[in-house]
């Protein structure tokens, strides 16, 4: 064995005994076979130290192996047989090795000081530190994200980090809405549901209001479904409605409107009934977004839309603005921010949208009047059916 692959095992497991290891990750792998690469993470588990080892396989698939400190040698020494580079970080600097093809040359680098102890505790693998959720959640269970003891299933790590990372939304919006007994949320076109359930778990059990939800899609067979897992775990709040959200009422007026996913311009239908509604917070992650890339006619994009692929970048972008903009002209504060990872999943922005208190019809009037220009530039027509501010 190489000395300084010996003196980078020997970094490792010094920064795991000592607290400051951030994370090593091994990569490049020496030849051809089913792990891509390695990310050793310090856990706390059950009050024992620990280097989770991630090992990400082809195939989208992840396995988990926790390694105690006094091991975290002999792991990362096997490990470097079979990739060629690694890079670790810790508290107070880095180090990284190479080897070459044929394994011959290999290349220590070290920056900063590598006993610098940590300064913040080490996550526990209960991750409470990191998510609302555990993966605990009988929810979770039922939609098949989490196996029965609580374990996230290998495939579905995405799908946890985005139900996650949703609830921390869902958390920040809760905290805007007026203080009331009961917060009512609308799912539209809410599919399995999924955001439903983080949404109504966080708002009842994590943040302890009481709560009621109305969802709703067209696929009366996933709303019979949803109403089964919502009575499995004791979630009587949630009502499951099969129709068209166009046409639904909700019995009452609702303060949130989510959506997750909802297909081209379902997404526009969701943000003009959250409009109709005067819901004052809206939440959606849109999806595809074809209407636009088949009808714009646009010369003066047109360097950019004879390429099918920057055509397809633009309309997605040009699309979201619109939607924005739109919401800004019936009164909304907007931004535009990140789901998830747009490794987990290209589909992850978020449109936000809350309603401000007080109403400034000039500024409304001059957002619409800006709303109907750019639509009319980008489709070559002026949009229908939309209100007038006097």
């Amino acid at each position: 064995m190489n000395g300084k692959t010996s003196e980078f095992a020997a970094i490792c497991a010094s920064c795991a005994e000592a607290g400051s290891l951030e994370n090593v990750v091994f990569h490049s792998p020496a030849s051809k076979g089913d792990r891509l690469k390695v990310k050793g993470t310090p856990k706390n588990v059950s009050g024992r130290l620990v280097v989770q080892f991630e090992t990400f396989l082809t195939e989208g698939r992840v396995t988990h192996d926790n390694v105690s400190t006094e091991k975290v040698t002999d792991a990362v020494l096997s490990l470097l047989k079979d990739f060629r580079r690694a890079d670790l970080k810790a508290a107070g600097g880095s180090a990284s090795l190479m080897s070459s093809k044929d394994g011959e040359k290999v290349t220590l680098i070290r920056h900063g000081d590598l006993n610098a102890a940590a300064d913040k505790p080490t996550d526990g693998n209960n991750r409470t530190k990191k998510h609302l959720l555990t993966g605990e959640e009988r929810f979770l269970f039922e939609i098949g994200v989490s196996d029965e003891k609580g374990r996230v299933r290998d495939k579905m790590g995405a799908k946890f980090r985005q139900i996650n990372r949703f609830s921390e939304y869902i958390t920040e919006a809760v905290a805007k809405l007026h203080e009331k007994e009961k917060v009512y949320v609308a799912d539209l076109c809410c599919g399995k549901s999924y955001l439903s359930f983080a949404a109504y778990h966080t708002i009842k059990n994590v943040l302890g209001r009481d709560v009621e939800m109305y969802c709703v899609d067209l696929k009366k067979s996933v709303m019979d479904y949803c109403r089964d897992v919502a009575a499995k775990c004791g979630f009587d709040g949630m009502q499951f409605v099969c129709g068209d959200i166009f046409e639904y009422t909700p019995p009452h007026r609702p303060d949130m409107v989510i959506s997750l996913h909802a297909c081209d311009t379902a997404t526009d239908a969701v943000l003009e009934c959250a409009i109709k509604y005067g819901a004052e917070i809206i939440l959606s992650t849109p999806c595809c977004h074809h209407e636009l890339n088949e009808k714009m006619d646009c010369p003066t994009l047109d360097f950019i839309g004879r390429r099918p692929l920057l055509r397809q970048k633009l309309c997605t972008a040009a699309t979201d603005a619109l939607r924005l903009m739109r919401l800004e002209a019936a009164g909304y504060d907007t931004d535009a921010t990140e789901l998830i990872d747009p490794e987990d999943t290209p589909k992850n922005v978020m449109l936000r949208g809350h309603l401000k208190r007080t109403r400034d019809d000039k500024k409304s009037r001059a957002a619409l009047e800006e709303y109907k220009k750019t639509y009319e530039f980008m489709f070559g027509y002026a949009p229908k059916d939309l209100p007038e501010i006097n």
